[in-house]
């Protein structure tokens, strides 16, 4: 290791970005050794050299992976690493690094995720990225994979930090747009994304609901089994209708294996959300129709338990049921 510290200081390139990537090895297999190492690391992000910063950076993560206090300590270099991102975001056109079209987006996605794990519990350090990350989210282009994934790294970013409200409404469309992409790939990555965003934000991922929708007819199962998890998850008083009638036309004709998975959770969705007994008595009776092989021993008897309490409706019921 402190043969590793001492080429740090040298002055080839190559060398130094070996001696780097060492350092990153030593940190994962010791990590009571990175102290050594972090005092090079200011002088390390002011080199223009693309070999070192990629590799700089690297090894700042994994320190900051490591370890709240080293984290703590490298947020004093959140500006350092937002001009860097910004003169790459801005550059245009550079035929060194660029891949398609971007610049360098090996080097953005890495300190786009090392601002990630900065800004993570910290409003001081979000605050001081919120601008940034608003530009390249703004500007990078969308249509190729290089531009997927800078913007999907700035939107785990986005997500992740303490944000303000219009960077995070930013950031659920560019997964809304990204439903709309014809690579399934970058769908089902939009689809497993807005998931985990629809607990943080429900209103933003609201509005992309008719294109959630529209991915149940996905000729993929992977991308119609998260879709099915997200719709359900979107549900609640205000759309229960319109969903619960999209989510039974796709119940009919859905496989074995995702109708096994859903008549108990749109049972249990029915209960919670039922706007009257007379509804939620209705759409139980569809579910049995539409695949009640698969539906559980007890709802049977919640059926006729529902119905008992609801007097006025039991003719209704008896009527439907024949």
């Amino acid at each position: 290791a402190g043969e590793i510290e001492k080429l740090l200081k040298c002055q080839n390139a190559y060398l130094k970005k070996k001696a780097l990537l060492c350092a990153r090895r030593i940190v994962q297999k010791v990590p009571e050794l990175m102290e050594m190492f972090i005092p090079h690391m200011r002088s390390m992000l002011q080199e223009k050299n693309h070999g070192i910063l990629v590799t700089t950076v690297s090894l700042i993560t994994e320190m900051c992976l490591l370890s709240p206090d080293v984290r703590s300590h490298f947020r004093k270099q959140v500006s350092n690493l937002v001009r860097t991102l910004k003169s790459l975001s801005m550059s245009g056109f550079s035929s060194e690094h660029d891949v398609n079209g971007v610049g360098d987006p090996f080097l953005q996605i890495k300190i786009i995720r090392l601002l990630r794990i900065l800004g993570r519990g910290d409003a001081d350090t979000s605050d001081n990225m919120n601008d940034i990350l608003a530009q390249v989210a703004t500007n990078t282009e969308s249509s190729k994979n290089v531009g997927h994934a800078i913007l999907y790294e700035s939107v785990l970013c986005i997500m992740e930090i303490k944000a303000e409200g219009g960077l995070r409404v930013l950031a659920v469309n560019i997964l809304g747009r990204f439903l709309l992409n014809t690579d399934k790939n970058v769908r089902y990555v939009a689809l497993n994304t807005l998931l985990k965003t629809v607990s943080v934000d429900n209103q933003a991922v609201q509005r992309h609901r008719s294109t959630i929708i529209d991915c149940l007819k996905d000729p993929d199962i992977s991308i119609r089994r998260r879709a099915l998890d997200l719709s359900l998850a979107l549900c609640n008083e205000s759309n229960i209708r319109g969903m619960m009638t999209e989510l039974l036309t796709f119940l009919k004709n859905a496989d074995i294996e995702l109708k096994k998975k859903m008549v108990a959770q749109l049972l249990a969705i029915a209960e919670k959300y039922a706007p009257n007994k007379r509804w939620h008595i209705e759409t139980v009776l569809q579910i049995l129709e539409a695949a009640a092989a698969y539906v559980r021993d007890e709802a049977v008897p919640s059926l006729i338990a529902l119905v008992m309490n609801s007097q006025e409706l039991s003719t209704y019921a008896v009527m439907r049921l024949f």
